[in-house]
């Protein structure tokens, strides 16, 4: 589990949370942002490494999920409940992922960040890499870190 200032953390999703992770990642990406249903959810899902973060009343706010390819890995699905965002959840998730990352050997995270994410993932040692691009009809950035 991780923790980051003001007591928020987060932890690997187990399969009991998992429908609460889907009805988060609904209501941001389908809902709020417009990414087609069909594409949100994806085979990826069943091996990746889910983390989690709740508010005080135990809802889950924020979630993103972790896929290893030997020592790369990726990140993706980072989802923040409109109503917890810059208190601390995606940051306790995106840690996670991390040192979920370094116990399974992984040496660089790539992600897709959305460009209006792009400051998030810097203050995190993200680095932009080669030019924006269209995702599901959001602008997108790559992005890469080192793991130490």
């Amino acid at each position: 589990m991780s923790r980051v200032p003001g007591a928020v953390t987060a932890s690997v999703a187990t399969a009991a949370d998992m429908a609460d992770v889907a009805a988060l990642r609904t209501r941001v990406f389908v809902i709020e942002q417009g990414v087609p249903a069909e594409i949100e959810q994806d085979a990826a899902d069943a091996t990746a490494v889910h983390v989690l973060s709740r508010d005080d009343s135990g809802r889950v706010v924020a979630t993103g999920r972790l896929l290893v390819h030997g020592r790369t890995a990726g990140i993706g699905r980072m989802a923040a409940d409109a109503a917890v965002r810059g208190r601390g959840h995606g940051a306790a998730v995106l840690a996670e992922l991390h040192r979920q990352a370094m116990l399974r050997g992984v040496a660089e995270i790539e992600l897709h960040a959305q460009v209006s994410a792009r400051g998030f993932y810097e203050r995190a040692g993200y680095t932009a890499v080669g030019a924006e691009y269209e995702e599901a009809g959001i602008a997108h950035i790559t992005m890469r870190r080192a793991l130490s």
